[in-house]
Parts: C-alpha cells; structure tokens; sequence
C-alpha cells in the first residue's frame, strides 16, 4: 500500500498550515539569528530527556508533529565528479564500484516522477554529479526536467553544484521549489575533507539562490570524524542566515570502501537524535531532514528522531548511490507511528512554470571562477591512489 492511499485511507490532516509568503516576514523577526558555538554546544551537550523535551515543545509550535514531507532523490546524472569529496562513491578519482551514467532523459525523469507520486512523495530532488552548472545543452535539458515534474504538482529540487545568479533564475523560471546544496560541516573542519573548492563557494550558491523565490535545502553530514564543536560549527552558519534555509538535511555518514572515509566508525543512534533535537531547537521553522544512514537506524531509533523534531525523509530504496529503506518498510513504520505524508505545497505555493521560449532569463556562457583551494588531504590522496599508504 503506497503512502498516498495509506493517506487518504487512515488519517485525515488535523490542522493547515499557512503558506510560506504569509508567513515569512514574521517568522524571520521572531526567529533568532546570532546563535553562537556555545550556545549552541550548550544546547546539544544538555541532558538527553531536557533535549528531547525542548526540541518537541518547539516543533509543536510550528508544525505538525505527526506530519512528514517525503521526497524521492534521483541520480539524474552518476559517477564521473571532478571533485574530491571525502564521502562520496561518485568522485571519479576514488575507486568505488559506483557504475556511471549519462544525463538522463526528460522521458526516464518524468517516468521515474510518477513512480514516486504514486507511492506518496510530494517531492522529486534530482541530483547530478557535477561541480558546477555549466550553460549549454545538458542544463537546457535539466530545465525541461523541472518544467515537466512541476506541472505533475510535485514540487521540485535539483543539487547540481554550484550554480550563478543567472542559473538560479533559470532554475526559478522553470519551476524549481527548492535548491539544495549543502555545507557537509563547519567552515573548520570543510578542509579536512574536501580539497577541490572552498566553504565560501557554498556560501555564495546559497546566496545566488536567495535572489530567485526558490527555497534553500541545506544541511550536513556527520560522521566524518569531526567533533561535536563542528557539528555546532555547521549549525551556526546554517542558523545564522536569514532566512534561515526552509529544509535542513541532517545525513548520518555511509562508509563506501573505496571512499577515503570508508574506515570511519558509523554514528551512534543518539548522536543522531542529538543533532536533530539542536536542529530544531535553534532552526524552529525549519523543515529538518531526516536523510542518510536510516539503513542503519531501527525504527524506534527513527521515532524518536520524529518526536525530537525531524518532519520529513528520503524515501525509496537508494539515495543517489547509497541503501535507503524500502518505500513499503517507510509505510509500515508511518502507519505504526500514526505518521501523515505532507501534501505538496503546503510550506510555499506552487511556482508557475515558464516556457523556454518565455524565459526572460537566457543562457550567457557564463565561466565563473569558483575557488580552487591550495591545500591537500593526505587520505584524500591515498584513496585515488596518487600517494602510497
């Protein structure tokens, strides 16, 4: 029984939501903004049951605690990534048994789009292995992807990269509900992992984003090997933008052999809990993600990462390259939780679609020069096999 008829067969949504627009102004003056490392180590270092018990008063406050967003990730583009991304199975450099593939069609995107409509995702974010946009025929063809699931009322996110204004104001064109692009960690410990671009460079694509009326997804991973001050560390500069972003994924690290962080020891279940109760508490408006390494979560792991404040997950079985539970598996546990899959825009109303040939917004060629940092990662080295262990 997919999510859609669990949905309409078993509950009925108690309450609704106002949209985003009539609400943004004053959730941004009410919200605060100039959260600091130690208030919010304070926060996350606090008595599990004082923890849990914060973080659920204020997600009751601004959301419906037995309502979940779903959405569907699809690799629209696989393997082949010219950067060196400790954690990832697509950088071409590493020696992963991740099989590469083309762009796909708009055809195999749509088809795939009604698949995850028809098993109760009211989102589809498609994910392409690149470092940045580049303007020409395949992000002409990306865009076409986004105007064909936006007019299946679905709403819509792509993480491609890093991407210009002008790309992002395509992207608002067509339809795009949200971009993400996600900072892993903090400004400090970014270094340790990644060597081929900078911290500011996702910084500034989220900045880029916020000139369109597309909403930010932007989160982390944890399990790197970075300490509890990092994980505030990426909080802090979440937290602090304003707006603060609309999703927050918090991911739980999947060690893929080949990967330099293959050896890393995988996150306890209450660390997890931990960091999305933080999440909540200093991000109340936010809708925090639960995402990678639920493989490895129990149910009751995940319920009680539900009742510290996550409202929304990944569904299907593969995120990009990685397990993911089984959508019927997600099912079971929303209908045992009395859990209520979200409806399409309920946060933000539906973007209108712009036809290409309409698009004030044309393609300039643009060959932006984002950052290329110095530095090396020893581990990142040996796993592409350019130095000896």
């Amino acid at each position: 029984m997919p999510f859609s008829n669990f949905n309409s067969r078993n509950f009925q949504l108690k309450s609704e939501f106002p949209t985003f627009e009539a609400t943004k102004k004053a959730a941004m003056s009410i919200t605060k903004h100039d959260w600091t490392k130690e208030e919010i180590l304070s926060i996350y270092n606090k008595p599990m049951m004082d923890l849990l018990f914060e973080a659920a008063t204020i997600h009751r406050e601004h959301h419906d605690p037995n309502v979940v967003q779903v959405s569907t990730l699809l690799s629209i583009k696989t393997g082949g990534c010219p950067e060196d991304c400790g954690y990832c199975p697509q950088a071409a450099r590493y020696h992963t048994k991740v099989e590469g593939n083309d762009l796909m069609s708009v055809s195999q995107v749509k088809a795939q789009a009604l698949r995850a409509k028809s098993s109760g995702s009211s989102r589809v974010c498609m994910g392409a292995a690149w470092r940045n946009v580049k303007d020409g025929p395949e992000f002409d063809q990306v865009l076409e992807m986004v105007r064909t699931i936006n007019k299946l009322d679905m709403e819509v996110c792509c993480t491609l990269g890093m991407i210009t204004e002008n790309q992002a104001h395509r992207l608002a064109e067509a339809g795009l509900y949200a971009y993400n692009h996600n900072i892993d960690t903090s400004e400090e410990y970014y270094k340790e992992v990644i060597s081929t671009r900078g911290f500011e460079d996702r910084l500034q694509t989220i900045e880029n984003v916020r000139k369109t009326n597309v909403t930010v997804c932007s989160g982390g991973i944890i399990g790197m090997g970075e300490t509890i001050e990092d994980r505030a560390g990426m909080l802090v500069a979440l937290a602090t933008l304003s707006p603060q972003p609309e999703s927050v994924p918090i991911n739980a690290l999947v060690a893929v052999d080949g990967t330099p962080l293959e050896d890393q020891t995988p996150v306890e279940i209450w660390e997890m809990i931990r960091m999305v109760a933080t999440t909540r508490i200093v991000m109340p408006e936010t809708q925090v993600r639960l995402s990678a390494g639920r493989m490895n979560m129990s149910r009751e792991g995940q319920a009680m990462c539900f009742f510290a404040g996550a409202n929304s997950i990944f569904a299907g079985d593969k995120l990009l390259t990685t397990p993911n539970p089984d959508v019927n598996e997600d099912m079971k546990m929303f209908e045992m939780l009395g859990l209520i899959p979200q409806k399409p825009f309920v946060k933000v109303s539906q973007p209108e679609t712009v036809e290409a040939e309409d698009s004030q917004y044309q393609t300039l060629g643009e060959k932006p020069r984002w950052s290329r940092p110095g530095h090396t990662i020893e581990r990142n080295l040996e796993a592409s096999g350019k130095i000896k262990p």
